[in-house]
């Protein structure tokens, strides 16, 4: 076995793992879940972008799509669960802080 042969087979399992990573996170319900497949396929596609020798591009996905899109999406969750569950509270209550419905 050659080494260019051992390269496409690498780039090969990347690809596979690139597309398993996407429709999981494609598939997934709960935004968090969806966030940290996001992460996992920022990762399997820097993996494929350094094995198709763009280490510049790798840098940026591994920077951008591994670690601060995910990120921000989580803190949105988290803040977005925050406001719901705040405002579900005021509702509870009767009108101007009362316990009267």
């Amino acid at each position: 076995m050659n080494t260019a042969t051992a390269q496409e087979y690498l780039i090969a399992v990347a690809l596979v793992l690139v597309a398993a990573s996407a429709t999981a996170a494609a598939l997934a319900r709960d935004p968090v879940r969806q966030a940290v497949l996001l992460a996992v396929l920022g990762l399997c596609l820097t993996v494929l972008f350094t094995l198709l020798q763009a280490p510049d591009v790798a840098l940026s996905q591994l920077a951008v799509g591994t670690a601060v899109t995910p990120l921000l999406i989580l803190l949105t969750v988290r803040k977005v669960r925050r406001a719901t569950a705040s405002h579900r509270g005021r509702d509870d209550d009767g009108p101007e802080g009362t316990d009267e419905p």
